[in-house]
C-alpha cells in the first residue's frame, strides 16, 4: 500500500491535527511602563474639527467667506463628529434637525420637537413612508387630488391601496371644494373603501394654485370630523408669485386651531428640490409628523433605520434651506439679494407665459399663483380627438409630441396627472432663462396656430 501523501507544508507522516503547521511566533512582551502616565491635556472649549486645514483653518477662508458662513460650517462639522462622510442618526444628524426645527419655529411661530423630524433623500421617501404605514389592504383608500403629482398614484398602486380621486376646481383657480370632498368620501365609503388619509399639494403641482388660509382651515376641520390623516406636500412653499397670496403651512393652521387639535395627525413634507434653490440632485428632504403617538414615531424610525440614514450632503442642504442667514448676519444681504432676484424673475416669467397662453387660439390658462408650472386647457378641433383615439392616446399627447418634434419644447400631457373626463390639458414650466422666454412664447404660438390649422382642415368626420 503506497504511503499517504502529506499535506502541503507538513512533514511526511505528520498528524492531521497536532503539528501540521508551526504556530505563529509569540510577540515579545512589551516592557512595563515605569512611573505614572503623563497628564492629559485639558479638554478644549469645543471638540476639535477634523476638517482638512485648508478648508477652515486656512487664514484665507476668513477673506473669502463671511464669518457666519465659517461658523456655520464649524457648527455642522462639530455636530457631525468632524466629518460629513460617516453615517448619521437614522432620523438625521441632531445638529441639522435642530437647524430645521429653528426654521419651522420661525416660519410658524410654534415649537418644533426634533424627535418628530425625519430627514430623507428628498420628499419622495416621505410619501413612501406615509403610504406604507397607512395602506394595509386593497380596501384602504387615499383621497388624492386630480390633477396630481403621479408619485401619489404610483405609490398607492405599489402598496396595494385604492386611489379615491377628488377634482380640483379649475373654474375657481384650481381651488379645493370641501363639499366635493365630502361627496367623494361618502361615495367611496358606499363602495366599501376605508378612506384613511387626504393628500393636499400646496402650492399645487401641476396646477400652481396656492390655498387660502380659510380654505386650509376648512380642510383641517374636514379631516378631523372624518378621522382622516392629512398628508401635506409643501415642497413649493417658497414659490409664491401672485400678489396677495401667502403660503401658510398646515402645521400652523392646526396649531392655530388650539388644544382641540393636539392629537390631529399631520405629515408635512419638504424638499431641497424646489424653491429658488432647486438643488434636486442633492436629494435633501424631511417630514414632520405631529399629533401621533411615540409608538408610531418609533415605528417610522424603525422603518427608516433599514436605510441607515439619508445622505449627509442632502441633510446639510435641507438645514440651510430651512434656517438660512438671518437679518444682521454678514451673509444675509447677499442671500436676500439672490433670493429676491430669483423669485422675482420666476414670477415675471410665470405671468408673461400665462398671458401669452391666454392670447392663443383654443388655449386658456389660470393666473399663476405658485410652484413652477402652468396647466393650460386646450380646446381641440374634432379631428384631434378622432386621430388620438385611433392610436389610443389622449388628444394632448398629439399636441405635446408634435410640439416637441417641431419646436423642441418639452411639455407633459395632462393625462399623466389626471384630469376631468372630456378635458385636455398640458403642463408647461416657466424655468427657461428669462432672456429665453420670449423665444419660447414665439415658438409656442407658431406651433399652436399650425397645429390647429392642420387638424381643422381635416374636418369633423
Amino acid at each position: 500500500m503506497p504511503p499517504r501523501r502529506s499535506r502541503v507544508g507538513a512533514a511526511p507522516g505528520a498528524s492531521s491535527v497536532g503539528h501540521a503547521w508551526a504556530p505563529f511566533p509569540r510577540p515579545p512582551e512589551r516592557p512595563a511602563l515605569r512611573g505614572p502616565p503623563p497628564p492629559r491635556p485639558p479638554p478644549p472649549d469645543r471638540p476639535p474639527s477634523r476638517a482638512p486645514p485648508q478648508l477652515l483653518d486656512n487664514p484665507d477662508v476668513a477673506k473669502a467667506f463671511p464669518s457666519d458662513v465659517v461658523e456655520r460650517a464649524r457648527l455642522y462639522l462639530d455636530g457631525m463628529g468632524g466629518t460629513t462622510g460617516c453615517y448619521t442618526h437614522s432620523q438625521g444628524a441632531l445638529v441639522l434637525r435642530k437647524e430645521i426645527a429653528k426654521g419651522i419655529e420661525a416660519r410658524d411661530g410654534y415649537p418644533c420637537d426634533v424627535n418628530t423630524l425625519f430627514m430623507t433623500d428628498g420628499a419622495t421617501p416621505c410619501v413612501h413612508s406615509a403610504l406604507k404605514l397607512l395602506i394595509r389592504t386593497k380596501y384602504d383608500a387615499i383621497l388624492t387630488p386630480i390633477p396630481q403629482y403621479p408619485l401619489y398614484s404610483a405609490c398607492i398602486e405599489l402598496y396595494g391601496g385604492t386611489l379615491t380621486p377628488y377634482y380640483l376646481n379649475e373654474g375657481s383657480g384650481w381651488g379645493l371644494d370641501c363639499a366635493h370632498l365630502k361627496k367623494q368620501l361618502q361615495d367611496a365609503r358606499e363602495r366599501g373603501e376605508n378612506v384613511r388619509a387626504l393628500v393636499v399639494i400646496n402650492p399645487g403641482n401641476p396646477t400652481g394654485q396656492c390655498l387660502s388660509y380659510e380654505n386650509q382651515v376648512e380642510i383641517v376641520k374636514f379631516c378631523r370630523e372624518e378621522n382622516l390623516v392629512l398628508l401635506a406636500d409643501e415642497v413649493y412653499q417658497t414659490n409664491v408669485y401672485r400678489s396677495g397670496c401667502v403660503f401658510t403651512s398646515f402645521k400652523k393652521v392646526v396649531r392655530d386651531l388650539g388644544d382641540d387639535y393636539k392629537t390631529f395627525t399631520l405629515f408635512s413634507m419638504m424638499s431641497t428640490s424646489k424653491g429658488f434653490y432647486g438643488e434636486c440632485g442633492r436629494r435633501g428632504g424631511y417630514m414632520e409628523v405631529i399629533g401621533t403617538t411615540k409608538k408610531l414615531l418609533a415605528e417610522i424610525y424603525k422603518v427608516l433605520s433599514i436605510g441607515l440614514c439619508s445622505n449627509t450632503g442632502g441633510q446639510i442642504n435641507m438645514a440651510l434651506v430651512m434656517n438660512p442667514p438671518r437679518e444682521g448676519e454678514p451673509s444675509h444681504p447677499l442671500y436676500a439679494q439672490e433670493r429676491d432676484g430669483l423669485l422675482g424673475s420666476l414670477g415675471r416669467r410665470a405671468h408673461k407665459l400665462a398671458a401669452a397662453l391666454n392670447e392663443m387660439d383654443g388655449v386658456t390658462c389660470n393666473d399663476p399663483e405658485g410652484a413652477m408650472y402652468l396647466f393650460p386647457r386646450l380646446e381641440h378641433p374634432p379631428a384631434v380627438w378622432r386621430e388620438a383615439g385611433k392610436i389610443d392616446r389622449s388628444p394632448e399627447f398629439l399636441y405635446c409630441m408634435e410640439l416637441l418634434e417641431q419646436e423642441g419644447i418639452v411639455c407633459v400631457p395632462g393625462k399623466g396627472f389626471g384630469q376631468e373626463p372630456g378635458t385636455s390639458h398640458f403642463r408647461i414650466t416657466f424655468l427657461p432663462d428669462e432672456k429665453d422666454i420670449d423665444e419660447v412664447i414665439m415658438r409656442l404660438k407658431r406651433f399652436n396656430d399650425s397645429f390647429r390649422a392642420k387638424y381643422a382642415a381635416m374636418g369633423d368626420e
